[in-house]
């Protein structure tokens, strides 16, 4: 999903018909404490990760994102993270999965409103080999691909995008990035991981809707 931008009221002056995109990801990293946790650490946490936004390519975003914001769980002391130079990220501990929402601002000159997208914090593995990763204490990494387009985009902020390597014109929507087919196939695993534990479930009741059947005709 690309962010567009719509011109806003400004007083830099505006490139009509034209478009230019910054590619960027998104995400977390995840890593199981095991024993390697500090005295601070509460003791029911069994992960330290990382939620953050950059670069594709390592880019420096403060060029043009003045400030970036992470919207944590409530349960977090000082929930909101306001992070005004990079690297745009947070690096807690915890033990829960829960959706983080991420504000971005832009910096004046590019008279852009703020865009905000939202990350599911991943700690677990998921897939047909979950339960050997989970079994080694592997890393967890969740990335998302997205993109920031400017439409008309002041004069300002447009020198400042074409000295960054990183942007270019919008992508065809055809295409595709690894980020996107692994959040796709992430997502997938999620969905069979979901469906197992129903069948599972399903046969379980089944079996034991035939014990008590089986138990009913004993007693007659």
């Amino acid at each position: 999903m690309s962010h567009n931008f719509s011109k806003t009221s400004g007083s830099s002056k505006r490139l009509k018909n034209l478009q230019i995109c910054q590619p960027f990801i998104y995400g977390n990293i995840a890593v199981p404490l095991g024993e390697n946790r500090g005295p601070d650490v509460p003791i029911d946490h069994t992960h330290s990760w990382t939620v953050f936004l950059r670069g594709l390519n390592g880019e420096d975003l403060s060029s043009f994102i003045k400030r970036v914001v992470f919207k944590l769980h409530d349960t977090y002391a000082n929930s909101t993270r306001s992070i005004e130079e990079p690297p745009f990220e947070v690096t807690e501990t915890g033990w829960g999965e829960f959706e983080i929402s991420i504000r971005v601002y832009f910096v004046p000159e590019a008279s852009e409103k703020n865009v905000v997208m939202y990350h599911h914090l991943k700690l677990h593995p998921y897939g047909p080999k979950a339960e050997q990763e989970k079994a080694e204490g592997a890393s967890v990494t969740s990335l998302q691909y997205d993109e920031f387009v400017f439409n008309e985009p002041t004069e300002a902020i447009f020198e400042v995008l074409t000295q960054n390597p990183g942007a270019a014109l919008p992508r065809q929507k055809s295409a595709r990035v690894p980020f996107s087919i692994q959040s796709e196939n992430e997502e997938l695993d999620r969905l069979s991981a979901a469906v197992n534990i129903v069948n599972e479930n399903i046969m379980k009741q089944t079996e034991r809707i035939k014990q008590l059947e089986a138990e009913k005709g004993t007693v007659n």
